[in-house]
């Protein structure tokens, strides 16, 4: 399978990052119960970004309970070599990776490197590089993410100059490919999200933040429909 198949015309993913790792497998099995599909995996290597974040060691214990479920996990490797870690990622379970345009010198054969793992791809930009740069360098993946807060931490605000720059992404990219957007998504911006062009939308505190996690999944996911 690959994104096509796995978008159900527009999904909310969960972001592991923001999760109470005590709890770690038992909030993905709630959120799975509740129609979470793609859950959101991010790789901080203390470089490209300043946290240390999670890796295939924890990738490795829940990617069974999400497969098994039928979901899969998107991972988002915030770091200065992308490819240094996209076997490790397989083996570990992960089912697409995206990589920053920021990092790479060759977008393509980065991406090959990725396809030959039989991986899912994305490219992903920061808020200062340029709407056009990410969309030269997405051609031949699955989808461009575009970074609606600085990487590196969750709980940051959305930035309202993102909502010009999903709709730019959106009017450059083919439309096989689809539009990702991450950071400071919430229950009152994620339909103007939506409205002006993502397909997949990244929730981290909107979600783990939240006492009830499966009411604030489904109320994300009912303002994309």
């Amino acid at each position: 399978m690959a994104w096509k198949d796995w978008v159900r015309t527009a999904e909310v993913e969960p972001s592991l990052y923001a999760a109470d790792f005590a709890h770690l497998g038992q909030q993905v099995e709630t959120l799975l119960h509740a129609g979470a599909r793609v859950f959101h995996f991010d790789v901080g290597d203390g470089h490209f970004v300043e946290p240390i974040t999670m890796g295939p060691i924890v990738l490795q214990s829940i990617a069974p309970l999400i497969h098994e479920a039928g979901g899969v996990v998107d991972c988002h490797l915030m770091v200065d070599n992308p490819e240094h870690h996209f076997e490790q990622i397989k083996r570990a379970g992960g089912d697409s990776v995206t990589f920053h345009v920021e990092v790479v010198d060759e977008p393509w054969s980065t991406m090959k490197k990725a396809r030959d793992l039989d991986l899912g791809v994305g490219v992903a930009f920061n808020p200062e590089t340029e709407v056009e740069t990410a969309v030269e360098a997405a051609l031949g993946a699955d989808f461009a993410l575009c970074m609606s807060i600085h990487p590196g931490y969750s709980g940051q605000e959305f930035m309202p100059e993102s909502l010009w720059r999903i709709r730019r992404l959106r009017k450059e990219l083919p439309s096989s490919l689809f539009v990702q957007v991450d950071g400071g998504i919430t229950a009152e911006n994620v339909a103007d999200v939506r409205k002006v062009g993502a397909d997949l939308v990244v929730a981290g505190s909107a979600i783990f933040g939240m006492e009830d996690l499966p009411r604030a999944y489904l109320r994300l996911a009912k303002a994309l429909e």
